[in-house]
């Protein structure tokens, strides 16, 4: 079985080539009864070049031409996602301000930071955009192939594994968490600064197991220089559908469900007009066939919905963490 390979090099000359395409008007997709009157921000609380920037570029490059305003995409990085993320909850409300969410300061933060500057009550969900799995792999030299051999080998050998991921707090080390929860069972983690690091170290054997978003795991699978165990996602991915899901490994994961989602918030005061047309935008900008390829090249899931459905996603998704979180006995500083 073959799958294709892409490159976030790829995704992001998509992107780039959707910008230049979309300078031409799409008339067929007009607006509502709202439209902004001056520049239209897009806060991306991350680092040009990851999944939360790749999608609020390509959802400016969708918005400009249909509203007839400048749409600046502005990258406000820091304290896992929270700096860009108040910014937008501080805001006036009037529409001209978008953010690109995550789970990281928009689920995970809300329980895991004793300092937070902002509330769940204080964003406005609009639509979630895209879901991609997280992935568990495990290096060769441990001859664990899936995730019930995995829990064998935890329950005939506790403690004697570890297990590495990109930081405290962040999706993949609740996805580990999560899992020794639900399974009784027990490893070590091992946090790294950030995905890069903790994949450098899954590869080189100094710990046996990662917890990673699917990329940039997913290619040292194909290439064997690491065992995919399984996604997290309740359905298995189009980009590796030889890998199973979590779900299927066991009776106590028959619930398993963690995805890194990237969706739209405004702020709370924004009129309902301004929300239900940027959320008729992003269901139009996911149905084209450009963005579609785009998003197949991340290895993602097109995941719209209306403001309401979104809301409680993210309302579910933040009560998921924080169970984690808890029973974990995890508390962070903003910094």
């Amino acid at each position: 079985m073959t799958s294709k390979r892409f490159s976030r090099r790829t995704v992001l000359s998509g992107a780039a080539a959707l910008s230049a395409a979309a300078i031409v008007p799409r008339t067929s997709l007009s607006a509502g009864d709202w439209r902004p009157t001056e520049t239209v921000r897009i806060i991306v609380p991350a680092a040009a070049g990851g999944s939360t920037d790749v999608m609020g570029r390509l959802l400016a490059a969708h918005l400009q031409p249909i509203w007839g305003q400048s749409v600046v995409v502005e990258n406000r990085s820091g304290a896992g996602g929270t700096i860009g993320t108040a910014e937008v909850a501080r805001n006036k409300g009037d529409g001209h301000t978008i953010l690109i969410g995550n789970p990281g300061p928009n689920a995970i933060a809300y329980s895991i930071f004793r300092n937070l500057t902002y509330k769940p009550d204080q964003l406005q969900p609009v639509s979630n955009m895209i879901r991609i799995p997280n992935i568990v792999t495990a290096h060769p030299t441990t001859g664990i192939k899936t995730i019930p051999e995995l829990i064998a080998h935890l329950k005939a050998n506790p403690d004697k594994l570890t297990y590495g991921s990109s930081g405290t707090g962040q999706s993949p080390h609740l996805t580990g968490a999560w899992f020794l929860q639900l399974t009784g069972l027990k490893m070590t983690h091992v946090p790294f600064r950030g995905a890069g690091p903790a994949l450098q170290a899954a590869l080189a054997g100094d710990i046996q197991i990662l917890f990673d978003n699917l990329y940039p795991s997913l290619p040292q699978v194909l290439d064997g220089k690491l065992t995919g165990l399984c996604v997290t996602t309740p359905e298995r991915s189009a980009s590796a559908p030889q890998l199973p899901t979590m779900r299927e490994a066991a009776p106590e994961l028959a619930k398993f469900d963690v995805s890194s989602w990237f969706g739209v918030f405004l702020a709370k005061a924004t009129p309902a007009p301004a929300v239900d047309e940027l959320n008729r935008q992003i269901k139009a900008m996911l149905e084209r066939d450009d963005v579609k390829k785009n998003i197949a090249g991340m290895g993602a899931l097109a995941d719209y919905g209306t403001p309401q459905q979104f809301s409680g996603f993210v309302e579910a998704e933040t009560k998921k963490f924080a169970a984690i979180i808890e029973k974990e006995g995890l508390q962070m500083e903003v910094k």
